[in-house]
């Protein structure tokens, strides 16, 4: 069977763990194709949280297969901790289930406190937002051809000349542009051989072949993303944007598979929006509504612990993303989070200089002077949490979803209702055997 993407339509957190955690159970691998542990995906079975960074989100099934491919950047002391505390938990018995690639990009203690140092050493409108993780400078690694890959982790001597070359100018960066301190090679060559021990049982050397066998074997294969549309390196909001392409397309390059191979593509959105970090983001609510929205969402990252911007949902930057995606189905989540606003807001369409406007400028110029048109629907306040059938929905929710779902004239097929596997409501299956 052709594989399946499942893709951020927004500004990331848009619930794609749990989302790709549900459907996991009719899976048989789930690969994660780009960008790094600044990702954090919140899956609750059972009423336990589980916050993943860089595993795939099927890791709590434990006959699927979870795959980091080559188009990840690997902090690999962040992977160790994630991989203990699962353990911990009675998950991820068998190391087969997880496989990591020889050829992904390492992410060193270096690429953290270069990120932290530069997002620092800017003010104001010029800070960018960055999770502080490494991305960027890991990243920049792989393109100037100086990145240590994880299968270099595994040869002493290939991983000193590389840690020496790294640290040679890594250092000369801190120490002189941003006066930080130092990073010695000896110490962190000796933590990498010791994390590299307890992670020799998930090495895999070639990823890209494991998935196009499972795909031959009509395996049924999610590829997983991380962040969201808005936040693609050549798409998004630039420069208030992540370090890699967050887009579908990302999925045929990062995993080293080719696009036949590629059967549908899954957007997945919340019922508002939100974004954390700089940025443009015409329908933001500065308010006691936008508090409000952000309380009983919970709308605070997993990964940094910041507050995240929230507003109402934006069909422009939805319509922006399904096009630049060729998303084919849509998953919209924390409907619940609605509940009790006596009004909600739809963002149809921007006007810009006169001109109405149905998609996003190009530049972020631009976009930052975008006015949002607002069409308003009447809410309500039935709790969703408890609802197992969509008939029960509240009948101004159903005009709120088939609103949406005709402006973008892409199917919903799927309802979130609350963070649980089981608060999942389906309008059509995503496999059909």
């Amino acid at each position: 069977m052709p594989g399946i993407v499942v893709v951020g339509a927004q500004w990331g957190d848009e619930g794609k763990g749990k989302l790709v955690d549900v459907f996991a159970s009719k899976a048989d691998m789930v690969v994660r194709y780009q960008g790094g542990a600044n990702a954090g995906h919140t899956l609750v079975v059972n009423g336990k949280k589980t916050v993943l960074h860089l595993i795939p989100s099927g890791i709590l099934h434990p006959d699927t297969t979870c795959v980091v491919t080559s188009g990840v950047v690997v902090d690999v002391f962040g992977i160790l901790d994630e991989i203990k505390g699962l353990k911990n938990n009675d998950l991820l018995q068998n190391p087969k289930q997880l496989l990591i690639s020889d050829a992904a990009t390492v992410l060193l203690p270096s690429h953290k406190a270069l990120d932290a140092a530069r997002e620092a050493s800017l003010t104001g409108e010029k800070k960018i937002g960055t999770t502080g993780k490494g991305i960027g400078p890991a990243y920049e690694d792989r393109a100037s051809r100086r990145a240590l890959l994880f299968g270099d982790l595994f040869d002493r001597e290939t991983l000193r000349a590389k840690l020496e070359l790294h640290l040679k100018e890594k250092n000369h960066l801190l120490e002189t542009l941003y006066g930080q301190e130092p990073i010695g090679i000896e110490g962190l060559l000796a933590q990498i051989e010791q994390v590299a021990r307890e992670l020799a049982p998930y090495r895999c050397r070639d990823t890209s072949h494991v998935i196009s066998k499972a795909l031959k074997g009509n395996k049924r294969v999610l590829f997983e993303g991380a962040q969201g549309t808005l936040l693609d390196i050549f798409h998004g909001t630039y420069p208030f944007v992540t370090s890699s392409s967050t887009l579908s397309g990302s999925a045929c390059i990062g995993a080293g598979v080719g696009p036949t191979q590629i059967q549908q593509v899954i957007g997945v959105f919340k019922a508002y929006a939100t974004r954390v970090g700089s940025g443009p983001f015409p329908t933001e609510l500065n308010d006691e509504t936008g508090e409000k929205m952000r309380q009983n969402g919970r709308e605070f990252g997993s990964t940094t612990g910041r507050a995240r911007r929230c507003g109402w949902i934006d069909l422009p930057a939805l319509r922006y993303a399904i096009r630049l995606n060729g998303i084919t189905n849509l998953a919209l989540m924390k409907l619940d989070v609605l509940t009790g606003f006596e009004k909600i807001g739809i963002c149809t369409s921007y006007k810009l200089d006169g001109e109405t406007l149905m998609e996003p400028p190009v530049t972020q110029a631009d976009f930052s002077r975008v006015e949002p048109v607002i069409e308003w629907f009447q809410g309500w306040n039935q709790d969703l949490t408890k609802l197992t059938r969509l008939a029960d929905l509240p009948r101004t929710a159903t005009n709120y979803l088939d609103f949406i779902g005709n402006q973008l004239a892409t199917p919903i097929d799927v309802l979130s209702i609350g963070p649980g596997r089981e608060q999942t409501l389906w309008v059509k299956p995503l496999f059909n055997n």
